[in-house]
């Protein structure tokens, strides 16, 4: 990719449609702080929970966080716009939440979108925006995790995204995950691995070797971001922590009988 500066972010930013007017707006300002500093070519920004939790009242705040991301004077010479948002959320054995948005420079000289249906690339000037159901379209690649995957078999909005671009000559994918999160901190103390890293671990590995064993669309190197949801050893944190809170209880009772005795 010769000298390209390249930007990769990933961000949950399901809280940001819970305030749109407060949270969204100093959340775009950090970002085209972190654009205006770095002047990057290319970006790539991963997005899981787009619209929140409840997209169907918030839905019309996703375009306008777009919008403003796309019209701000920072972005002005982006002259290659991809955006990929998935927000088919009438349907559970879909919907993800997940946003796939990539911006080129026009100081880019080459550029390709591979289609994944056609197995080709496709020229990617201009500006595409794909929002509502993005199933059929075909320069990406997303797929929900299997329900059996989930922790007691309850859909969430869990799953892969991913696009592949040739950035002067050099092929890369752009993946974005969503892992599952602890829905018990409780069930998570049982064991480590909790049954939710055990869960994490077979999505992330059940999507790594479908790229593997993807043969119509050859394996490629690739940048995995997004969000992992990854936690410690729960129960050892918790015993650590009681131990530090016995060894102060000690300490300080050791320099208050110190204290209190006469010199």
């Amino acid at each position: 990719m010769d000298n390209s500066n390249l930007l990769l972010v990933t961000a949950n930013v399901g809280t940001l449609f819970e305030d749109p007017l407060i949270l969204m707006q100093q959340w775009i300002h950090e970002f085209m702080l972190t654009v205006k500093q770095l002047h990057p070519q290319f970006i790539a920004l991963h997005l899981q929970e787009v619209g929140g939790k409840t997209y169907e009242q918030s839905s019309h705040h996703v375009k306008e966080f777009v919008k403003s991301l796309c019209e701000a004077y920072e972005m002005q010479e982006f002259s290659i716009v991809r955006v990929y948002l998935d927000e088919n959320f009438t349907s559970q054995e879909q919907f993800t939440a997940l946003g796939n948005l990539y911006f080129g420079h026009n100081t880019i000289p080459n550029s390709r979108l591979w289609n994944f249906k056609n197995c080709s690339w496709e020229t990617t000037q201009g500006k595409n925006f794909h929002f509502g159901n993005i199933e059929n379209v075909p320069t990406k690649d997303k797929s929900k995790f299997p329900l059996d995957f989930f922790p007691e078999c309850k859909w969430s909005r869990k799953g892969f995204m991913r696009t592949r671009w040739d950035i002067n000559g050099t092929t890369l994918d752009f993946v974005n995950m969503h892992l599952f999160h602890d829905a018990s901190n409780l069930t998570a103390l049982i064991e480590f691995p909790s049954v939710y890293s055990q869960r994490r671990r077979k999505a992330l590995i059940h999507t790594l070797q479908r790229f593997d064993m993807d043969k119509d669309n050859e394996i490629v190197p690739y940048f995995l971001f997004g969000d992992f949801n990854f936690r410690s050893d729960s129960a050892g944190v918790t015993k650590t922590t009681r131990r530090v809170r016995t060894n102060v209880t000690r300490m300080r009772h050791f320099f208050y009988t110190c204290l209190s005795r006469p010199l």
